[in-house]
């Protein structure tokens, strides 16, 4: 039962949807300013559901791939058959409704492109995923969720155009840390992302170099929504980690010419999961923080 669980969750990659409804609560609690707990939760949730959707074709279609990155997911998205594009239609059909429910027209349709984003991300002929444009299919992962809540509240200012932007660009990083995960399958099935297009050092200084130019918008986005202390010290201490992982690391990305191809991959799949705990904590020091913004409001 438990591996059940355990595969379900993999099959519709749980830790980005919960980044998602951290990004869209967060949003929601910055961008509205006075929201009940009630809309920030049905928004994140809303956003948790599309992208858990989005996930779950992906994974199907990249079954073959995941053999070689993630062998357990690919099993048990296998072992689904037909099922698991079943699965992802009904989670579509249940974002559409969410979006009908509120009876905003501008909700509805970014969820819908939301969901068609995904499909050109993952399914052949389009099949996005396997191409250089793949970090711009990206972009969509962070701007949707902000952009459903700012139709939610009927909110387009300036400040929510910076988070859009910081967000968006935020997810098309996270792919290219992917990218570098996983490589090797990508290689093998003559893919042609950025990483496979450039080759793997140098997909990987362009990765990090990305990585630090977000670091300016996630201060603009903290200076513009007046946030606490607190979102600035998480945020320093996640720059620090990561340079010093860099660091730690630096003979074998900035002076060995000779290092072997698999201790390259393996720097790659470690540097992969060092990204996806910055990125959910960064979402919920982001969260965390609106809330308290929120509080204060309310005082």
């Amino acid at each position: 039962m438990l591996g059940v669980v355990k595969g379900f969750l993999s099959f519709i990659s749980v830790e980005r949807g919960l980044m998602l409804f951290m990004i869209a609560t967060g949003a929601t609690f910055l961008v509205a300013q006075k929201p009940t707990l009630v809309e920030a939760a049905y928004l994140g949730f809303v956003a948790f559901c599309l992208w858990s959707g989005v996930d779950a074709i992906n994974n199907v279609y990249d079954v073959d791939l995941d053999m070689k990155s993630d062998s357990f997911r690919a099993d048990f998205t296998r072992s689904l058959g037909r099922f698991g594009i079943l699965i992802s239609l009904a989670i579509f059909v249940l974002c559409m409704a969410l979006g009908l429910i509120t009876g905003i027209q501008l909700v509805t349709v970014f969820i819908f492109v939301g969901i068609v984003a995904g499909v050109v991300y993952s399914v052949p002929p389009f099949r996005l995923r396997q191409t250089i444009y793949k970090p711009l299919v990206n972009v969509s992962v962070g701007a949707v969720p902000v952009l459903i809540v700012a139709s939610f509240f009927n909110i387009f200012s300036f400040e929510l155009l910076v988070l859009v932007f910081l967000i968006g660009l935020s997810t098309a990083a996270n792919s290219l840390w992917e990218d570098l995960a996983d490589y090797e399958s990508d290689f093998a099935a003559k893919a042609r992302t950025l990483v496979v297009v450039l080759g793997f050092k140098r997909g990987f200084f362009i990765t990090v170099l990305v990585g630090y130019c977000m670091v300016p918008l996630m201060v603009l986005v903290g200076i513009l929504f007046h946030l606490s202390l607190l979102y600035f010290i998480v945020l320093g201490v996640l720059i620090a980690f990561m340079s010093l992982r860099l660091i730690q690391h630096r003979n074998a990305l900035f002076k060995s010419k000779n290092i072997e191809l698999d201790a390259l991959l393996q720097l790659g799949e470690a540097f992969a999961k060092d990204f996806v705990l910055i990125a959910l904590v960064q979402t919920g020091n982001l969260m965390i923080n609106g809330f308290l913004n929120y509080q204060e409001i309310l005082v």
